[in-house]
């Protein structure tokens, strides 16, 4: 954890806290690096919560370690199949899927109130991200998730909606 040198100054209730401009941290073997003047002022218990950090600082063995892991995934492919969930539309068929072991174009169109060229639409693209499958009986096209992760991934995020929603 990086720790700048601080200079705290005390008036009452109030105090500001300067961070050094540049400075350089030997802790634990590890360096950190500090850039930025930082001017933090409160008063009494309107304290200023940011949500970003005052100083720039950061931990360079986790950095390079991490940017090491980015490179052996393909992680645009994960943000593209996500993406492709997170339109309304396909996140409601995803869920209907879900719910159903499959079922046809038709059925779906109905379940989320959408024409069925556009529920084909939504579940054409759903297809080439590997989010459904689907097979043809006669006339009828009947689509089905791919495995068992898509309809994981569905119920986490509605169970962590849930809790998110009950901490706020």
């Amino acid at each position: 954890m990086c720790q700048p040198h601080l200079m705290v100054m005390s008036l009452e209730k109030s105090f500001y806290v300067f961070h050094s401009n540049i400075h350089l941290n030997i802790n634990q073997g590890k360096i950190y690096t500090i850039f930025k003047l930082t001017l933090e002022y409160q008063w009494g218990d309107n304290v200023n919560k940011k949500d970003t950090c005052e100083i720039f600082c950061y931990d360079e063995e986790k950095v390079n370690r991490i940017q090491g892991d980015l490179k052996t995934i393909d992680i645009v492919s994960v943000a593209q199949m996500l993406k492709a969930i997170a339109d309304e539309n396909r996140a409601k068929i995803t869920y209907a899927l879900c719910q159903d072991e499959e079922l046809c174009v038709c059925d779906i169109a109905n379940i989320i109130g959408i024409t069925v060229a556009n529920a084909s639409h939504h579940l054409r693209t759903l297809h080439k991200q590997g989010i459904v499958r689907y097979r043809k009986e006669g006339k009828l096209a009947f689509y089905s998730l791919d495995d068992e992760h898509i309809r994981q991934i569905m119920m986490i995020v509605l169970e962590h909606k849930k809790e998110v929603n009950v901490n706020v």
